[in-house]
């Protein structure tokens, strides 16, 4: 099986929390379309990782910058996919925010779409990457509003389903 996913969802609502739970059913990868740009925002701005409104509206503008000068998220996202082709893991998780980067990656790599939610955790309206999460169409969706133990079934049974 090689399985590849593209994981959305607010911050906080546990989408890392269900990627390591599928580790332990299967070989995992783990990437985000924002890689490139926390580094490059680390370089440039001095970004040391907060995750507050200032620091995701930040990130948000760079990663769209990006997209406009030469669609680097994607060509990351591209040689992670190959690179992931030729390894022992089984599934690749990609964390993508925007819409129309979702259906291009989507597309490209013929992968399925997944959305954790969470009614207790409050959605993130402050920049148009957080915005529109919940305005695509996805394969699959998870909702995570109970205890961490109901998440890794959760997590055991999405692994059973895609083998």
């Amino acid at each position: 099986m090689k399985e590849i996913i593209i994981i959305n969802g607010n911050g906080g609502v546990g989408k890392d929390s269900f990627i390591e739970f599928c580790k332990e059913y299967a070989p995992t990868k783990n990437i985000s379309s924002v890689d490139k740009v926390k580094e490059a925002a680390k370089i440039l701005a001095g970004w040391n990782g907060e995750k507050d409104e200032k620091s995701r509206k930040f990130l948000s503008d760079l990663k769209i910058l990006s997209i406009e000068y030469n669609n680097a998220p994607l060509k990351y996202i591209k040689d992670m996919a190959e690179k992931f082709k030729k390894s022992s893991d089984q599934i690749m998780f990609i964390h993508i925010r925007e819409k129309e980067e979702i259906k291009k990656c989507k597309d490209l790599l013929n992968a399925k779409t997944l959305l954790i939610t969470n009614k207790k955790v409050k959605a993130i309206t402050t920049n148009i990457s957080d915005r529109d999460i919940e305005k695509f169409n996805y394969d699959y969706y998870i909702n995570n509003d109970g205890t961490l133990e109901e998440l890794r079934e959760k997590a055991r049974k999405f692994v059973k389903k895609l083998n």
